[in-house]
């Protein structure tokens, strides 16, 4: 479809200053007129109250984010062409931040990367990608053809799912969608460390890519600690904290599966579930119930907040988590305390971190802010694509 075809949408007076900013969004309050009958998905041009054309991006009628930019160069035609070089550019960054010891990275950060509605993660030789836009879902065939031919993956299996993809009125898709290989999990290498991946039945798309650089930064803080991972999942943090000369890892998960692959995790990189215990047990309930001091504990837990009604209650539970790991610090020890919540934003959560920090009659000191990885780059102007932040503290002596 050539852009003479597409549909048009114009803002009211005064509604487009965030489009000009470079914000990829338009909310639907914003649109005073559609030309066209534009569905849910199709991919129009956007105009100002002057007719001047602003961008061209994908739309849907039915949702608070009306307009989502593609791009701002309106000769632009969204084509396999225009796929191909999107896709090429973001395989040319991976190649230039990714390790030799790594084969395993998030390829396609959504808006971050010029798809919005798409998260493609690369493990070894799998492709998995999630789909969370009608847009997206009508250009998929093309992407993945322009993925195919760049990446060469041996599979690619979809895992469409979530609130996200409802809102936009789609079906989940949980099924793969090229190659023969069709198994359910993948060995895949991280800075020379081997991880079992379940995209399947894992979560997000089987393990998590964004804390690639955090787990670095907590393996070198290893030596000689006794270390708690709560929320520990599949146990990335305690590989890599073992691997760092921790004397013991404790990692705790309440999911029995999650155990499971955690104890196959650690095997898989040789250390013994002696000085490396996982245990199945709500992380709330076991803080309350230890006795123990920890020289480094980790906080990662899932979202608290999936909506903008769970924040308080949310931002309650960030609390109570983060009140019992400061308490169970040893003098001089370490707590690295996440957020995946989108909703909780950083200045929220660097408050509740500073609330249970008084709380515990604890004074600490930040050593940095943490974040993903360079693999999940976010546009400057969409602050909204940076939903991983952490803080990395010291309880002072």
């Amino acid at each position: 479809m050539s852009k003479t075809d597409y549909s048009e949408i114009t803002l009211k007076k005064g509604r487009e200053a965030a489009l000009l900013r470079g914000h990829p969004w338009v909310f639907s309050g914003a649109i005073a007129l559609v030309r066209g009958k534009p569905a849910a998905g199709d991919v129009v041009v956007c105009k100002d109250y002057r007719e001047k054309e602003l961008a061209v991006g994908f739309y849907n009628p039915n949702t608070d984010i009306a307009f989502r930019v593609l791009t701002t160069k309106c000769e632009d035609s969204i084509n396999s062409n225009f796929w191909s070089k999107r896709a090429e550019a973001a395989i040319q960054l991976r190649k230039k931040i990714i390790k030799a010891q790594t084969d395993s990275y998030r390829l396609i950060n959504a808006e971050g990367d010029g798809f919005p509605g798409l998260i493609a993660d690369v493990y070894s030789s799998t492709l998995v990608v999630s789909v969370s836009t009608a847009g997206m879902e009508k250009q998929k065939s093309l992407i993945l053809d322009a993925l195919i031919k760049t990446l060469r993956p041996k599979n690619i299996y979809e895992k469409s799912e979530g609130r996200s993809r409802q809102i936009e009125g789609l079906e989940e898709i949980k099924d793969f969608l090229y190659g023969e290989e069709k198994t359910e999990t993948v060995l895949i290498k991280e800075n020379g460390k081997v991880f079992e991946i379940d995209f399947v039945r894992g979560q997000k798309t089987g393990f998590f890519l964004d804390q690639r650089v955090n787990r670095e930064k907590l393996g070198a803080l290893s030596i000689n600690a006794n270390v708690l991972n709560c929320f520990s999942y599949s146990g990335a943090f305690s590989v890599y904290c073992a691997a760092g000369g921790a004397k013991r890892v404790f990692s705790v998960d309440v999911s029995k599966s999650a155990c499971a692959q955690a104890e196959k995790n650690l095997k898989l990189n040789g250390f013994s579930s002696d000085n490396y215990p996982v245990i199945e047990a709500d992380v709330f309930d076991y803080l309350r119930q230890l006795q123990e001091e920890f020289d480094l504990i980790i906080l990662d837990p899932p979202a608290f907040a999936k909506n903008k009604g769970d924040v308080s209650r949310a931002a309650r539970g960030y609390k109570d988590i983060n009140l019992q790991a400061i308490r169970r610090l040893a003098r001089g020890g370490i707590l690295a305390s996440f957020s995946c919540s989108n909703h909780i934003d950083e200045e929220l959560f660097y408050k509740i971190v500073l609330g249970a920090a008084r709380d515990a009659d604890a004074q600490v000191q930040v050593l940095t802010r943490l974040q993903a990885g360079p693999d999940h780059p976010v546009l400057l102007t969409h602050p909204e694509g940076s939903y991983l932040k952490g803080l990395l503290i010291r309880k002072m002596i």
